[in-house]
This record gives C-alpha cells, structure tokens and sequence, in this order.
C-alpha cells in the first residue's frame, strides 16, 4: 500500500485536475494530464534515423531478427527498444499496455524520439493480435494496428477501444498526385510494419531482399525496376474485382500499362515471372485454396490478398495441410482455414499485408492505391498505409519500411520537424500538440503555465527533481487553484521526506475539492503509517471508499487503517475484496496475507502470500515477508520425523 511515485512509469503519467481518478498503490493519480520527455534529435530524412526495431528479449526469435535488421540499416542504438513480454501469437489487453504499449512509450520519450520517429519494426516474437471483443465494434486489434496510435497516446489524445480508428494517412479516392511522403508534421501516428516469416531464417533474407544490390543501384541511378503486377480478378464482381479494375487504370495512367497483367478469367494468375506486385482472393476462391501461387517474386515486390486471418499465425503448418473453407475445423490451422502470407514470403516477396482476424471489406488494402503508390516513389510503409483505410484494426504489415525500389529524393530536416520547443523541453511538432491536448483537457489551467506544466514531467522523467519542482511552483503560481498541479508537489514532498509539508497539502486540496479521492486516500495513508495516527485517518479513509467503491487500492487503503487499529476481522474482509477487484496487484496480495495472519487465517495468508510472491518476486526482501514467514512457520503443526512402525 505504499505510495507511487510521480517518476514511477505509470501509462499515461498523470496529474490530479479535476475528479476523474485511476488508483494505483496507495497513491492516487488521475488521468487528465499526459507529460512526456523529450530531447533534442537529429534527423536526416527518411532514412535509418527514422526507423526503430523492437526486440522482444523473451524471444531468441526476436532479437536474432532485429539485431540483422539493425545491423543491416545502420540504426543508431536509440532506436533500437527492447520490450520483455509475451511471444505468444495473441495477447490480452492489460498486458499489452504494460508490457509492449507502456515500455516503447517510456523509451521514445526518453531518447525524445517522438517526432524523430516515422516507422516503428516489430520482429518475429513480438505478439500478433491484442484479445478482444469481435464484429465491426470489437476490442480485438492486430498489435501493429494498434501500436499505430501510440504517437497519439503520447501526446494524451483519448482513443476509443471499440471498433476501428479512421487512418489519416489513407489516400482513399484521391489521386496519386495527392499523396504526399509520410511525416508528423501532418500526421500524428506511427507506421507500424514487422519483419516476420515462418522461420527466422525466412525473415532475414526479406530484410536482405529490401535492400538488395541490384535494386538499391537501379533507385540510386533512377533507372526502372523489372516486374510485372499481377492483379487476379476472380470473377465475383465485387469490390475486390472494381478495385483492380481501377488498379490497372491508375498504372496504366502512369505510364505502367506494360506491367499489369490483370487476369479476367476463370483461370487464376499463375507462374508469372518477375512479379512485382500481385493482389487476389486468398482462400475464398476455391483455385486459390493452394499453399503457393507460383509467382517469381522479384526483390522489392509487394503483395496483398482480399482475405481475413492470413496473418492469423507465422507458425509454420505441417507440409500436408491446405487452405480451405471447409466448416469441419479439423481441416483448419491455428484457428481458421484462410491461407497464410507466410507462404508469400516463402515464396520471396519482400513486403506483403494481411489480417490477424475479420477485418470486413472496410478494412482491406486498396490495390488501387497500393501498386500506384510504391510504383509513384512511396516506399513500403507508406505505399501499404496510403492503402489502409482502418487503424486499431487487423492489418499487420510485413517488410522493411524503407524499402523503396522506386525510390524519391527524401525530405530534408526541416520538412520532417520543428525545432525543439525551448518552453516544454519537447520537439517541436509533438509539443504543440500535447499543449493543445492539455490545455482543452483543462481548463483550470491559464495558456502561460501550460508549458510550465509539461517542462515539469519533461525535467522529472530526466531526473532534474530540483527543476521540476521549480517549474511545478512556477505552474502553480499561476493556477493556484488547479488540484493536479497541488497533488503532484505534494507526491514531491512526501519523496523528498517532507511529511509535514505534504500532509498540509493534501489538506489544503480537501479545502479546494473535499471529494478528491486522492487527496482523501493519500491523506488517509500518511497519516496512519507515518504519523501513527490511525484514528485519525479512519474517516478519511471511509469517506475514499464512499467515493470509490469499486477500487481495491482505496479498500486496501481502508483495510490496512483498520488493521492498525487492531480490526483484524473488518481488515480482511476489506482486502478480501481489494483481492477480488485487483487480483494482479502483489502489493494488495501481501497486505491481504499480513492482515489474514492477524486474523487467525493461515491457510489463506499463506495462499496470498505466495501468490504475491509470484507477481513480485522482489518482495521476497521485504521486513513483512520475513516476519510473515516466521509467523507462519510457527504455526504450522510439527510433523513427526519418525517413520510408524507396526507393532
């Protein structure tokens, strides 16, 4: 129950301004302020500077993959970010933000990398699909869709979970000479692809493919790549076959029409040479119900099916099995009988898309954006993004971004970002979009300390408490009144050791707003713990509850006051139910432990106890573990050593 830090890595960082709470250890914070740090960078166009790879250190899979691809590209070490998190294919929500969302922020905005980066490259091991609700309205993501958000999660944007997110980037029914190079000077997200395949030896040679030496000379020298681009209409009429219609007219307007090979029949596409591009129906078609299509993918090509869950999996299915619609799931591989683009990428393209689940028409790649886009100069990333209509969706891009076959002279600095806003700290463009963000959030807060308050979460995260606090009084002078700004110098106090001055604070907020849960919770805490002064801080911490029923932090709160008091009985039914509402918080699971044992309830206390252990192993030094286990030890019957013998 101890009390969170305000540098402590909390998603988003947070400052108590009106409230609406979220509740974490004894220290509550609430969430209507976002702060990030952010540095000075360099960039030199689109190039490896804007580039990060992302290694999953719980995969070997994952960090083979990405070392060669930063290797390959020449990243520097800033952007090249390791997370520790599952390498399963899918992924529950919760732990996706603590453990892929949360950790990639915190690295971006401590190399200040936030306006610096356009192209963000996950690897095999690296997640594929967040767990969620299904149908147009679901929860469920690709984590490469959603991972596209983060830039606006940083800036503090509210993002609704449910259903898809409209790409800004997307080109839609404008023309190709609309398209414009991808930066955040107009966007605000991140293009997201991975370098993926069915083994990792599969996946370095489409990191070799994309910068191979005969296509990198013909881009440098402007001369024109080889291969064709295949689109199979299969006959269905639908959108799938207007969008290749529409496909072809757009190359053919470009001065491409010798390229395109647009089969019209029955017959599907089949053994082409030097392939480009290529587009069909996946497995919905029974002629496409085959592991391969025969293409002779050229290095640079590009590919995409009409198709749902054809990125459902990179694991790789037994020589035998084949795409089917069949309904008898026997027949299916890892959950659905759709084809799989790791059998185009074994077959040699160097970029292709697909869906980690039903993505419906409205979330298809558009050929007639697509071939146009990357044949026009986009490179990869931004050719398949043009082309994507939804993000927080179920598109995952497979290929190095920077690949570019046709490739454009590439934006200078000042094109791709502002100066660094001396104000916040921040880079430039990023900065006037968290200051928008805060400031509409807020309205407590007068324009002039806007920058005041976002310079002091950017010198915290840096470790300057000295200035931060500065720039946090500062802030405050100005908006004497704001509630967030007066909780976070008092988070400051209490870690600086002044107690007093910051339980004269949290009183001081009471005044202001007498229902401010934080102000009552941490109050409630300080006073008991650190002041012995339980009495005290038992109808504080009754009227938290009130307020917040449904927050195990405020009852474990409230539960661990009563323990003090010697209510060992109401204690444990309080943390029972803190257990119930927040069953992954250890801290939680220790104090239930503590209080079951003050109860006379071994058997549970021992059962929580262990079960605080395994969500924190670093408890195991703490004084309460210690004494706890003594306790239990003591209790425990003596089992006779001496084997029965029969009489």
């Amino acid at each position: 129950m101890g009390f969170l830090s305000v540098s402590e890595s909390l998603w988003p960082y947070s400052l108590c301004l009106a409230a609406r709470v979220d509740f974490h250890h004894g220290l509550l914070a609430v969430t209507c302020l976002t702060f990030w740090l952010a540095l000075a960078a360099v960039v030199h166009g689109q190039s490896a500077e804007n580039v990060a790879v992302v290694i999953n250190d719980n995969s070997a899979d994952s960090q083979r993959i990405a070392e060669h691809y930063a290797r390959t590209r020449g990243l520097p070490q800033s952007n090249v970010l390791r997370i520790q998190t599952s390498s399963e294919d899918a992924i529950e929500r919760d732990t996706y933000v603590r453990t892929i969302e949360q950790p990639l922020g915190l690295a971006i905005r401590r190399a200040g990398l936030q306006d610096r980066l356009l192209y963000l490259v996950l690897t095999k091991g690296v997640p594929l699909r967040i767990v969620g609700t299904t149908g147009v309205n679901g929860t469920l993501a690709s984590v490469d869709s959603e991972l596209t958000l983060l830039y606006r999660r940083l800036v503090g944007q509210p993002i609704l979970l449910q259903g898809k997110i409209d790409n800004p980037y997307y080109l839609g029914v404008r023309e190709i000479g609309e398209a414009r190079p991808f930066s955040h000077r107009e966007h605000d997200i991140y293009l997201v692809t991975r370098i993926d395949a069915f083994t990792v030896d599969q996946a370095l040679a489409l990191i070799d493919r994309a910068q191979s030496p005969a296509m990198e000379g013909r881009a440098k020298e402007g001369r024109a790549m080889e291969g064709r681009i295949v689109l199979d209409q299969r006959g269905a009429a639908g959108s799938g076959d207007k969008w290749l219609e529409q496909a072809a007219r757009r190359l053919a307007d470009q001065g491409q029409q010798s390229r395109v090979v647009l089969e019209t029949t029955a017959k599907p596409a089949r053994d082409e040479k030097a392939v480009l591009g290529y587009y069909s129906s996946g497995a919905s078609d029974p002629a496409n119900r085959v592991r391969s299509v025969g293409m002779g993918f050229t290095p640079g090509s590009i590919a995409a099916n009409l198709a749902s869950f054809d990125a459902r999996t990179f694991r790789q299915p037994p020589d035998d099995w084949r795409p089917t619609v069949a309904p008898d799931k026997a027949t299916w591989f890892e959950g659905s009988g759709d084809a799989l683009i790791g059998d185009l990428i074994r077959d040699g393209v160097t970029g292709v898309s697909g869906q980690v689940a039903e993505a419906y028409v409205l979330g298809a790649v558009r050929p007639e954006v697509l071939f146009p886009a990357y044949l026009a100069g986009f490179n990869l990333a931004e050719a398949f993004y043009l082309a994507v209509p939804a993000l927080s969706w179920q598109t995952v891009v497979v290929g190095d971004p920077l690949c570019a076959p046709f490739g454009r002279k590439p934006l200078a600095r000042e094109q791709l970002e502002d100066v660094t806003d001396a104000a916040t700290g921040l880079p430039g463009l990023f900065a006037k979009r968290r200051l928008a963000v805060l400031l509409a959030a807020n309205q407590e807060i007068p324009e002039a300390a806007g920058p005041l308050v976002v310079r002091f979460q950017t010198l915290l995260e840096r470790d300057d408490r000295v200035g931060a606090r500065r720039a946090l009084e500062e802030a405050l002078r100005l908006a004497p009144r704001a509630v967030g700004l007066m909780v976070s110098l008092a988070q400051l106090e209490e870690q600086a050791g002044e107690d007093d001055a910051a339980i004269a604070r949290y009183r001081r907020i009471l005044d202001v707003q007498p229902a401010n849960v934080v102000a009552l919770n941490n109050l409630a805490f300080a006073l008991a713990v650190r002041h012995n002064a339980a009495a005290e801080a038992l109808p504080l911490a009754r009227r938290a509850v009130g307020l917040a029923p449904r927050s195990g932090t405020v009852l474990d709160t409230l539960g661990w006051v009563e323990h003090l008091l010697g209510n060992h009985d109401v204690a444990a039914n309080l943390l029972g139910q803190a257990v119930r509402l927040e069953p992954g918080q250890a801290e939680i699971r220790l104090h239930a432990a503590i209080v079951y044992m003050a109860s006379g309830k071994s058997d549970r206390a021992e059962m929580e106890l262990k079960e605080a252990l395994r969500l924190d192993p670093a408890l195991e030094g703490r004084d309460e573990v210690r004494q706890l286990r003594q306790g239990l030890a003591a209790v425990k019957p003596v089992v006779d050593e001496e084997p029965h013998r029969a009489a």
